[in-house]
């Protein structure tokens, strides 16, 4: 009989419209969890925190196929992972909508000075003219990565008449390739991070890349924060030798209290809220789950699939 381990958290979701003949059974814990792990051949070993997950994937010795309504799952042992042949499936898409809005919600509020206009309202200050001039329209932005976020996040800007070039192996009209970008930084108003944490994205803007960037230029990354040198972004930043940086991600997480870049008034810290702030996370995994689990049954394939041999 197949054996699933299964996160308490998602139990009301799931186990009504789980099939007939499976031997579930819910953690509430770590330490449930790790008493499930080594007999489950399916698992769902979601917490809060990273080593929980990593801990009780090494213990589960027998799974073959591993859920998880996270994206990035690149912090797990991929040599275990790899060495077992375990099937992975990720949240890849399951917080796109949520996250292309706040990409839009960051710059309009950048281009409007909206953080200011909410400090005066604080103040009871009524100001004769707003703090931010900036249109999106007619603006251009350069869009590196086009997965599931990212093909939402262009026809997003397009409603805006942003003019959107994105970056993707494939090339094709109106797209640059992975060799082209950094010499075309200079041309963008918005640079815009989708990618996934790789150690090819890994540090992929750094002091040279800023650099390049024209001096009004806003950064935004809804990424991972590896993908930026921040000590650079930090100096950038300083000098004002960009426009701004939206920061969805940092490094590290949480940001400690006495980091500079929640001093800096160009810099926007969002403490990854951009897939939170939504009420659909969870049917969506669940929905995805159970869709799984019929196709897994019946020798089908499932998805989306993480591969622990690229880290996506």
């Amino acid at each position: 009989m197949t054996k699933l381990a299964l996160s308490a958290l998602i139990r009301p979701l799931v186990e009504p419209r789980l099939p007939q003949g499976l031997d579930v059974s819910f953690f509430a814990n770590r330490e449930e969890a790790l008493a499930l792990a080594p007999e489950a051949e399916i698992g769902w070993f979601d917490f809060n925190e990273k080593e929980p997950m990593i801990e009780i994937v090494r213990a589960a010795s027998n799974l073959k196929w591993l859920n998880s309504i996270y994206a990035g799952l690149d912090f797990l042992p991929m040599d275990v992972l790899i060495e077992r042949d375990v099937t992975v499936t990720n949240g890849a898409g399951i917080n796109a909508i949520t996250i292309a809005e706040y990409v839009v919600m960051g710059m309009l509020n950048i281009a409007k000075g909206y953080r200011d206009v909410v400090r005066a309202q604080d103040r009871h200050e009524w100001l004769m003219d707003s703090p931010g001039k900036r249109e999106l329209a007619g603006s251009k932005a350069l869009l590196l990565g086009y997965g599931a976020i990212g093909q939402l996040i262009k026809p997003r800007l397009a409603a805006f008449d942003v003019e959107v070039t994105v970056v993707r192996r494939s090339g094709g009209e109106g797209v640059l390739t992975p060799d082209q970008w950094r010499g075309k930084l200079g041309e963008f108003d918005w640079v815009i991070l989708a990618v996934p944490a790789t150690p090819e994205t890994d540090g992929m803007i750094g002091a040279s890349e800023l650099e390049a960037m024209k001096s009004d230029t806003v950064l935004v990354n809804i990424a991972r924060g590896a993908v930026i040198d921040q000590p650079a972004l930090v100096e950038a930043l300083k000098a004002k030798a960009i426009g701004g940086a939206f920061l969805d991600v940092c490094t590290p997480e949480p940001l400690p209290s006495d980091d500079v870049l929640w001093t800096l008034e160009n810099a926007h810290v969002t403490m990854h809220l951009s897939g939170r702030a939504q009420d659909k996370m969870f049917m969506r995994s669940a929905d995805r789950f159970i869709e799984n689990l019929n196709r897994y049954l019946k020798g089908e394939p499932v998805g989306p699939v993480f591969d622990p041999r690229l880290g996506y």
